[in-house]
């Protein structure tokens, strides 16, 4: 973690960051992650629902469920995600947030599984950890909302 809030920290020295946040399995990553990121800096969410066919891990569509309080234009926004799988939804995400103008818009993850990319050409700028394709709980992962609250991330049995 402190490693990737220096590499931001750098990256956006005397820039107005926000962090996007999408909820709810980010959110213990996005807290650990601010306080690693040793310049001043603002926190936002977003929700999402993906609908329709599950069967290739991502969604074939995707709803906004909460919008973003702070206004992007003209801000360096950094998305904050959980695991980025397939790229359907981060690439939903993205190009909504592209049509409000933000200076940059740049994603991190705490968990990544690039082999999984059904989006071409999806930015990915900071990557905890690149992992095989498991199903995690613990450290804000759930299953049906439950044992976001494990300490760490352990591996599921389903």
């Amino acid at each position: 973690m402190r490693e990737l809030g220096a590499q931001i920290a750098e990256d956006y020295a005397d820039r107005d960051l926000l962090l996007v946040a999408l909820l709810k399995a980010s959110f213990v990553f996005l807290a650990d992650l601010s306080r690693a990121i040793p310049i001043t800096h603002k926190i936002d969410f977003v929700e999402l629902a993906g609908y329709g066919d599950a069967s290739t891990g991502g969604h074939s569509r995707v709803r906004l469920l909460q919008d973003t309080a702070i206004p992007l234009a003209g801000l360096d926004v950094l998305l904050v995600e959980d695991v980025v799988d397939t790229g359907l939804t981060l690439n939903y995400l993205c190009k909504l947030l592209t049509l409000r103008n933000p200076a940059s818009l740049r994603v991190a993850t705490l968990l990544d599984r690039p082999y999984r990319r059904l989006v071409e050409d999806l930015p990915v700028d900071y990557v905890g950890f690149t992992v095989p394709d498991e199903f995690f709980v613990g450290y804000g992962f759930d299953i049906d909302e439950r044992w976001r609250n494990l300490p760490d991330l352990r591996l599921a049995r389903v």
